[in-house]
């Protein structure tokens, strides 16, 4: 077949390794149209391919601890070698050539900018490897334009929100990773307000790694253990005060500051917690942290749509509908995309948009100077 102009529209993969560390989210995604808005945005095939234990023990250990350079150069190609296999599961399951395959890698050390300087960012996934192994042009590497031009590269995803999921209401998409995002959208009948993007914080990073240490379960399944309990009011308050909380947007985190290690150290010093009790306190401090930095959005928001892995815990649901009873608290799948595929359509997204040349407005969002076309191109 004959590969369609880019600015006729076609298909494009979207490839995300997230915090939550389970594997590679990978979206098959058709767009139409040359305007920065695409004409048709439409999710096609969708799965994930799960980390062997292995491996994902291993990946974590580097994330989290300090794999030395051999250890970082072998992980950098043994994920490219698997972001290859996801990325051709995608393009066996498209009914045409596809244009571009947009990775945005997984996240190995993420430095914030600060009063100190700059930040810094360290994207692992060896994209020349996936353009080898699949033939099709991949771009990758989209956080460290935005660093340069004095952002903090993250978060990325709310590009898809503004240009595919703003309506006529104030809405939050809330992402619930391994870490927690949002994005706040005004109507789309408000032009003198910015849309305004940021990291919450934890997301379920701290409540897996509590599960894993008490029950030996990668995560707790539908908040079950956590519901079972009860929070403790004193040590979600002791939370509450991380200086990280105390940042206006832009900001940006990640495990370094709420993963396991920090999670088994809170555990050593509070060994009277009951397994239940635990859980129920790391959920209840996921909850509020993400309703809390609501305060700092600047307008009313009238509905909260949930995405990500943490979406499908109903005890955190259901203290989220607590904390925010002025909003309307739903499933990113009531309006017609899949949660689980939002953040893989988003870097499909954003490999549209460095193949027409359009660059990415996300100052409102990361803090960058202003528009940059994001990402690094590697030729099939």
């Amino acid at each position: 077949m004959t590969p369609r102009q880019p600015e006729a529209g076609g298909l494009y993969v979207g490839l995300m390794s997230g915090t939550s560390l389970d594997g590679i989210d990978a979206a098959l995604v058709r767009f139409e149209g040359p305007a920065e808005i695409p004409a048709v945005a439409r999710l096609e095939w969708f799965d994930t391919l799960r980390y062997e234990p292995e491996f994902a023990a291993r990946l974590r250990d580097a994330v989290e601890g300090d794999a030395g350079s051999d250890a970082l150069c072998r992980l950098n190609f043994d994920l490219g070698e698997r972001f290859a296999e996801a990325a051709a599961a995608a393009i066996e399951a498209a009914s045409e050539p596809v244009i571009a395959i947009g990775s945005h890698g997984q996240t190995f050390r993420h430095c914030p900018p600060g009063p100190g300087g700059g930040g810094s960012t360290l994207q692992l996934g060896e994209p020349a490897l996936i353009a080898e192994r699949t033939g099709t042009d991949v771009i990758a590497d989209f956080r460290v334009r935005d660093m340069a031009a004095g952002g903090h590269g993250a978060p990325l995803t709310p590009a898809f929100d503004d240009l595919l999921l703003r309506t006529d209401h104030a809405r939050a998409v809330q992402n619930i990773g391994g870490m927690a995002n949002v994005t706040a959208l005004p109507p789309l009948a408000d032009s003198s307000t910015s849309p305004v993007a940021f990291d919450t914080g934890p997301g379920v990073a701290m409540i897996d790694a509590a599960a894993a240490r008490f029950t030996g379960a990668a995560w707790d399944e539908d908040g079950r253990l956590a519901a079972s309990g009860a929070a403790r009011e004193a040590l979600v308050a002791e939370w509450m005060t991380d200086p990280f909380f105390a940042e206006g947007p832009p900001r940006s985190t990640g495990r370094e500051r709420f993963g396991a290690a920090r999670v088994n150290a809170w555990l050593d010093r509070h060994d009277d917690l009951s397994p239940a009790d635990a859980l129920a306190t790391l959920t209840e401090f996921t909850a509020r942290s993400i309703a809390d930095s609501y305060s700092r959005v600047g307008f009313r928001v009238d509905e909260v749509l949930l995405s990500g892995g943490g979406a499908r815990n109903a005890e955190i649901r259901r203290r989220l509908v607590g904390h925010l009873p002025d909003s309307d608290v739903r499933l990113l799948e009531e309006v017609g995309w899949n949660g689980d595929a939002r953040e893989a359509a988003a870097f499909a997204l954003l490999a549209r948009q460095h193949v027409l040349g359009i660059p990415v407005n996300l100052s409102w969002a990361t803090g960058a100077a202003g528009p940059r076309r994001l990402g690094k191109r590697i030729p099939a």
